[in-house]
């Protein structure tokens, strides 16, 4: 379909044609309901690690390597063996049901025990054997339940949101439609940062109610509130997806059937092998790694600054939460207004190189913040009134924004553009391998680097200037990979011959 028949305003704000509402509405909601629970896993998730008993931003790298990604390969491998055997529509409910039994046994066990299950006496002679540059380490061993709920909380954003919803969405969308609709999924994903960072606003400030029949303090029952609402979100999502095949327009019987005649096989190193022959896919790879080892990069560093301004658990995840108020508002914006517009006028290459291009004049922001000279520092600060660790906190919490804003709509929106015009077992395998196991290698190998940092200088602030020239090579990696996959994705859609308004385009394989 084209945007003929809409007016000028409807063709920016609003290019989707009535007969499609039954099948992009549910979609938007699922789209809104899935990233609902990963903002608001976020701001728990970082939270309770950060500001947990003997722990701080520095337990992030050891639990990006030593829990996620083993935990990203295992569901990864998981996934590529139950999608061997098991229709596309059982693996989507097998998955979202995996998960929310895990956050009812979180919410009514794990938490309200932490006590009893956290070997603190352990960990205290660990901290008194081991360097300093180890407390990360044994604060994820000391706090474990929380290091499984910030692990789950990440697998929910990986295996959810980007492996299976976009999977399904990239196999039921044209390219034409994604051109008009994929802007549109940007919003709503986005406005639900918007609402979850407002609930969690509020949820954080709760006054200790002690008629409730489970938690401690007000921060106990915020946790609690919070779970039962990322429960509820997660049934809500599965019967949407229920309803969207039931009525024949995702997954139908002819589809289904179409799979189990000629299955792609799903393997993890076959996946990986797939992925080495293609430059295309290869190129998609490095986006996604860059762009998470410069993610990483930087919130560590600002996180640590965070907790020094907000070191209880309430202000640490209200002040968390207004930051992702924040993003999504930004990424809404940017979705409804510029993003799929931006695409429709500069095409692919120059929309995309839009973020790393922002990231690097954000960080420099940033990290001169950190790495003035003391007086020049104080300087800056008593001509605007303020003081350095707040000038930090803000110029990071900026750099938040508008990375995390652009990534939620312009890197996402031209990722998944990407995937599209390729066959359909270059879209699974690929996608399977690069957003399973790519983004966790990024945030790994971000991680990595800052465990190094840590053992050498003991702490994240010491540790800053290596950590501001290994961002600046990272984002030119990023562009790099950007440029290359734009002149190979004009020439695969300009290769790509019309599709009929009934008829999807034709897949190539690259």
């Amino acid at each position: 379909m084209n945007n003929k028949g809409f007016g000028t305003l409807r063709a920016f704000l609003w290019p989707v044609y009535r007969e499609e509402y039954r099948k992009f509405i549910p979609m938007l909601l699922i789209s809104f309901l899935i990233c609902f629970n990963y903002y608001l896993l976020r701001i728990v998730k970082d939270t309770i690690i950060i500001t947990a008993p003997s722990s701080g931003a520095e337990a992030l790298p050891f639990l990006k390597v030593w829990a996620i990604l083993p935990t990203a390969l295992l569901m990864t491998f998981l996934f590529t063996r139950i999608s061997n055997v098991l229709t596309r529509r059982t693996v989507f409910y097998a998955m979202i049901w995996f998960y929310i039994a895990y956050f009812v046994v979180f919410t009514l066990f794990l938490y309200p025990n932490q006590d009893t299950l956290h070997p603190h006496a352990m960990a205290d002679k660990l901290e008194a054997l081991l360097p300093k540059g180890f407390r990360g380490l044994i604060a994820i061993f000391r706090n474990w339940t929380f290091t499984t709920f910030y692990v789950m909380s990440e697998m929910w954003s990986t295996m959810i949101m980007t492996v299976l919803f976009w999977g399904f969405a990239n196999d039921v969308t044209s390219v034409k439609d994604a051109k008009r609709f994929y802007g549109l999924f940007g919003v709503g994903t986005n406005l639900s940062g918007v609402a979850a960072g407002l609930i969690a606003a509020r949820l954080s400030t709760h006054i200790f109610n002690p008629s409730l029949p489970f938690g401690k303090t007000a921060w106990d029952q915020s946790v609690t509130f919070m779970n039962l609402i990322v429960i509820a979100v997660g049934l809500s999502c599965m019967v949407l997806y229920w309803w969207i095949n039931r009525q024949g327009l995702g997954y139908t019987e002819e589809t289904l059937k179409a799979h189990r005649d000629s299955p792609i096989k799903m393997g993890m190193r076959k996946n990986f092998a797939y992925l080495a022959k293609s430059k295309y896919l290869t190129c998609i790879a490095v986006l996604v790694v860059t762009f998470n080892i410069v993610i990483n990069l930087a919130e560590v560093a600002w996180k640590d600054q965070v907790k020094q301004l907000y070191p209880n658990p309430d202000d640490f995840s209200a002040y968390m939460a207004g930051v992702t108020f924040w993003i999504a508002l930004i990424a809404a914006t940017i979705s409804l207004f510029i993003s799929g517009n931006v695409i429709r006028a500069l095409g692919w290459t120059k929309t995309a190189l839009i973020a790393p291009i922002l990231t690097l004049i954000t960080g420099a922001l940033f990290f001169a913040a950190l790495l003035l000279p003391k007086e020049t520092l104080l300087g800056i600060c008593a001509g605007i009134g303020t003081s350095p660790l707040l000038l930090a906190v803000f110029l990071g919490s900026l750099q938040n924004c508008a990375v995390r804003g652009t990534k939620y709509s312009l890197v996402d929106a031209t990722k998944e553009l990407a995937f599209i015009p390729l066959s359909q077992e270059a879209r699974l395998k690929g996608k399977a391998a690069i957003d399973g196991i790519g983004s966790r290698l990024g945030k790994s190998g971000g991680s990595l680097m800052y465990q190094g940092l840590l053992l050498v200088f003991g702490s994240v602030v010491g540790s800053t200037p290596v950590v501001a020239f290994l961002l600046i090579a990272a984002v030119i990696g990023w562009i790099y990979a950007v440029r290359s996959l734009g002149s190979q994705y004009q020439q695969l859609t300009a290769e790509q011959p019309p599709a009929k308004p009934s008829e999807e385009p034709a897949p190539i394989t690259p």
